[in-house]
């Protein structure tokens, strides 16, 4: 099996490991009633999507 024949330097790591960041989850407010969820997605709080009620969401 093949064996690296030199030590990587840091600089190559850093290069390769350059794209493995997490990125920050996108959150839009809903229009309807203020509430954080992620865009192009159901409110998780009243249940609209584009001025239309998608869910019956239940109070308690």
């Amino acid at each position: 099996m093949p064996v690296p024949k030199k030590r990587t330097s840091r600089s190559k790591r850093g290069m390769r490991r350059s794209h493995d960041a997490l990125s920050v989850p996108a959150i839009s407010s809903c229009p309807e009633c203020g509430a954080a969820k992620a865009p192009h997605r159901v409110c998780p709080e009243c249940g609209m999507f584009k001025g239309e009620e998608v869910i019956v969401v239940e109070e308690g």
